[in-house]
């Protein structure tokens, strides 16, 4: 699958486009940017292994898993670069609201909240490929090229975890994707106090 097929694709599976007045706020606020994405980066790395560890007797998921974690700590390590060779200070930033309110409607049976699991994380894929997608043409030349670059890897997380929550669900996930796609729409186009990666409308 091309990019631009990849791109075509979770702009369907998503409900909303990045809003216009989130992207000025990236534009603006560069430097926050990059420090909440590398505590992105970071917190995909550890749900990631949060699933292994719990769901080790899933081999297909521990693998997909396993290489997610790899890659996202290798995202990391490129921002984090990228910071200090902008000498942006990685100070304490606060997580946004988007991926805690996600997670507040997964079921609590051990079945059933792997399959919401991994159709939130298939969200929270799409939406940084979507993002990277929005943002980059709008950025230096640097990070333009690294935003674009990491776009092919998003889109593949994104379709590994629509892939084995199928898997888990038994292809019935259409109801819960569904659902899920409301709640982050949602949160997308609706105010939020603070600028982050996964931020709604800047209010």
């Amino acid at each position: 699958m091309s990019l631009i097929e990849a791109l075509d694709e979770i702009n369907r599976f998503l409900l909303c486009e990045t809003p216009k007045a989130w992207l000025n706020k990236a534009i603006e606020n560069q430097d926050i940017l990059l420090i909440d994405h590398a505590n992105c980066e970071k917190k995909a790395a550890s749900s990631a292994m949060q699933l292994v560890h719990r769901y080790s007797d899933n081999f297909e998921l521990s693998q997909k898993m396993s290489r997610l974690v790899r890659e996202e700590m290798r995202h990391f390590e490129q921002v984090t670069f990228l910071m200090k060779k902008r000498k942006i200070a990685y100070v304490y930033v606060s997580a946004s609201r988007y991926a805690s309110e996600l997670r507040k409607y997964a079921r609590k049976d051990k079945c059933d909240q792997l399959v919401d699991l991994l159709i939130i994380g298939a969200f929270i894929e799409a939406r940084s490929c979507e993002r990277f997608s929005k943002i980059a043409p709008c950025l230096d030349h640097e990070l333009e090229s690294f935003y674009t670059k990491l776009l092919k890897s998003e889109g593949r997380h994104y379709q590994d975890y629509l892939k084995l929550a199928r898997n888990a669900g038994d292809g019935r996930i259409h109801e819960r994707v569904f659902f899920f796609a409301n709640v982050e729409k949602e949160l997308i186009e609706s105010p939020d106090n603070n600028f982050r990666f996964h931020s709604g409308i800047p209010s």
